[in-house]
């Protein structure tokens, strides 16, 4: 019987900020497609965009074995941007998106979207969003379809504990995901449709090739996916979140949650397929509301709290975790849910400080650089 490796590479986006004025400066991105990290061309200084050319912030070998090598790369990646933040002069935050820095006249600090700018126009250049992708390593291709097909189900919970992005532009956007909004308003994005098989995906990829719809596979940027280049099944749902330990635990239930759906297909126990219109409703629910609000169970049609539903997963996926030596840091999922998001935090600083978004900031800083 076939089981996949489940491992880990964990891609993240840091915020570069100006410690006076807490303006957002540039960012980087940690690939695992890349062997070093990628800064954007609006770098904070000269010595900054030297330091990346040569080689200052290599990530090394991207793929961990479990989740103890992956937390031990993960707090060696920051401990670099740190390092590179006091040679450069700025500070780290991670976040879905900065509280009060605007996108005009930054269009050029988005790499990723630069070549997209061509079709989407002003959707892709007023994004300025920052993300958490998560791959696991499912090397079957049939068999990451099939995860992918079923995982879907569960992509709004997973969101929920993710959530970071409440502001945009200096203002409180009333949603705990407004990155998910600027994301989903591209292209080939959001929850998929379900694929009969893996030929099935890149029949339609191919499609989208050959029709000049895409210049290539990387312009398709679903919430769940397998990679174009990697036998991995990357999640893009997850904003960026600064706590490394938030993000380690987001990390080993995405991972105990696709162990868990390869196990149930091992076991000829498929989870049921749900249409991503009804997937959909929940995401939205997700974005709006995060924790604090209800998810609908399509199993039995009722709507339940988040944190009900969530915690049920994490019973469901925890003998795979225990599996994969990951419970540890899965089970600090559990304070996610009684603390709140990164996203219910920064409301809350927000508020206790007279709504100063420069306080936000500051919390997103410290919470970043706290690898404690």
């Amino acid at each position: 019987m076939y089981y996949p490796s489940f491992n880990i590479g964990i891609e993240e986006e840091y915020q570069l900020i100006d410690p006076a004025s807490r303006e957002l400066l540039g960012y980087v991105t940690q690939s695992m497609a890349r062997e070093r990290m990628v800064v954007n061309e609006r770098a904070p200084n000269a010595d900054l965009a030297r330091l990346i050319r040569e080689g200052a912030v290599a990530t090394g070998t991207p793929v961990c074995v479990d989740i103890n090598e992956a937390r031990d790369k993960l707090l060696r990646v920051r401990e670099q941007m740190l390092e590179l933040g006091v040679a450069g002069g700025f500070k780290i935050a991670g976040a879905g998106t900065h509280p009060f820095s605007r996108w005009e006249g930054r269009e050029e600090m988005l790499a990723q979207y630069r070549q997209m700018a061509e079709d989407a126009q002003v959707v892709a250049r007023r994004i300025l969003a920052f993300g958490l992708r998560i791959h696991i390593g499912v090397e079957d291709r049939d068999l990451a379809i099939d995860v992918m097909n079923t995982i879907r189900y569960l992509l709004p919970h997973i969101l929920c504990l993710s959530t970071s992005s409440p502001f945009w532009q200096g203002r409180d956007t009333g949603l705990k995901s407004y990155r998910a909004v600027l994301v989903d308003s591209l292209p080939r994005t959001g929850i998929p449709g379900a694929f009969a098989s893996y030929h099935d995906y890149r029949s339609y990829v191919d499609t989208l090739m050959r029709t000049n719809s895409i210049p290539d596979p990387r312009r398709i940027m679903y919430d769940v996916m397998p990679h174009y280049r990697f036998p991995t099944l990357v999640i893009r749902i997850c904003d960026m979140t600064p706590s490394y330990r938030d993000v380690l635990a987001i990390t080993a239930l995405i991972q105990a949650t696709v162990a868990w759906m390869v196990d149930l297909r091992q076991r000829n126990m498929s989870f049921r397929l749900y249409d991503r219109i009804l997937i959909a409703e929940n995401k939205w629910r997700a974005v709006r509301y995060g924790l604090d609000g209800n998810l609908v169970d399509f199993g039995i049609e009722q709507q339940l709290p988040a944190r009900d539903l969530i915690r049920e997963l994490i019973e469901r996926v925890e003998p795979m975790a225990r599996k994969l030596s990951s419970w540890h840091e899965l089970e600090r999922c559990f304070t996610i849910l009684e603390r709140g998001t990164s996203a219910d935090r920064q409301l809350a600083v927000w508020r206790a400080s007279g709504e100063d978004m420069r306080a936000i900031v500051d919390y997103l800083i410290a919470e970043t650089e706290n690898l404690a």
